[in-house]
């Protein structure tokens, strides 16, 4: 039987066995004295001491298997303690944690098989590790060489500018032309931060950094575009605010947000940033008036270059929200989108604060 290869187990039988032979002996030797065997004499009856010895016998039995069994099952915790012991180290970052599975048994299969699993996940882990280091410098190799290609570009369509002055149309080809070569830089640059966010690479450099003066910095950056699009922009909160962060990459995520309600506002239309502090939380929200996000879009905003085939955008490339998330989350804070179709969206970053 495969139940008996465990040698804990074997031994708890055989002990068992043994105790109820050995007191079944003992039972049948004491009531054969008690019924009055030759040369024996007993204070109470045959049948009264017989009665009493089997019962002692059996008393005796009792306590000696629940003993065996206490000893048994409490060597089984220990086992399990170690195993779970084991596990959680594992699940907290050490890859080298390992059950001992020397012995023989089922409860040693089940914790070699355990074994084998972390071994997989170890493999898949390294394996998915140089897919991303991979991936961050063939990203980085690409963007690197479409820098200089661009450059040229920008500076071509800026000489086509100068010598279009009174040529309308090739004025309009060149504006276009630039719109479009802003885009692709946009995208290249957006590129090269995920690779190195998927790549672990990035390093938060963190300090108490004030909300107020940062949504300033904000401010300035997106002021001139809020006068040429002639939309409205607000900004307001509570002084004293403070948030541990890093400055560039919050400034970062703030603005993917700020510049994706500026896309999806139409002229005249308003963006509005508002901040506050709760007793353990700093909340940043983002709102416009713009054409709002569609029900079924909602739970798929946050992927990697998500079109909805509802949108009319034709300026977003699909990684400005998914680059907001990531910043946030390695803030260890949360972003959440609020929308209806035809009256804006809200976005609201929240993050812990030690602040009371």
């Amino acid at each position: 039987m495969k139940i008996l290869a465990d040698k804990r187990i074997k031994q708890f039988f055989v002990r068992a066995g043994l105790l109820t032979l050995i007191f079944t002996l003992l039972s049948a030797v004491f009531a054969g004295l008690a019924a009055g065997m030759p040369g024996v004499k007993v204070a109470a009856g045959p049948g009264e001491g017989a009665a009493l010895w089997a019962g002692a016998c059996c008393l005796g039995l009792g306590l000696s298997i629940l003993m065996t069994a206490f000893l048994h099952f409490r060597e089984e915790n220990r086992v399990l303690e170690e195993a779970v012991a084991q596990i959680r180290a594992y699940l907290q970052g050490d890859p080298d944690a390992r059950i001992d599975c020397e012995e023989e048994g089922e409860l040693y299969r089940l914790f070699h098989e355990i074994n084998s699993l972390a071994a997989i996940l170890n493999a898949h882990a390294e394996n998915e590790a140089k897919s991303r280091e991979f991936m961050k410098d063939t990203i980085a190799d690409i963007s690197h060489q479409l820098k200089t290609p661009l450059a040229a570009l920008n500076i071509y369509n800026g000489i086509l500018q100068g010598e279009a002055e009174n040529l309308p149309e090739i004025r309009e080809f060149t504006d276009l032309s630039e719109q479009e070569l802003d885009r692709i830089e946009t995208l290249v640059q957006n590129l090269l931060k995920i690779s190195k966010l998927d790549a672990g690479t990035i390093v938060m450099e963190k300090a108490e950094e004030s909300v107020p003066e940062m949504m300033w910095t904000l401010e300035k950056q997106f002021a001139c575009r809020a006068e040429l699009e002639d939309k409205t922009l607000t900004f307001s909160g509570e002084d004293g605010v403070t948030l541990n962060c890093d400055r560039s990459w919050f400034l970062e995520a703030a603005g993917n947000l700020v510049k994706n309600a500026f896309d999806h506002t139409e002229k005249g239309g308003a963006i509005r940033v508002e901040w506050r502090q709760f007793a353990s939380v700093v909340q940043i929200t983002v709102k416009d008036d713009g054409r709002g996000i569609h029900p079924e879009d909602l739970h798929h905003i946050f992927k990697r270059f998500y079109r909805s085939r509802f949108s009319k955008d034709t300026k977003g490339i699909g990684l400005g929200l998914p680059l907001a998330k990531a910043v946030v989350e390695m803030h260890g804070g949360t972003i959440e989108a609020d929308s209806e179709p035809g009256k804006g969206a809200v976005f609201t970053m929240n993050f812990l604060s030690e602040s009371p």
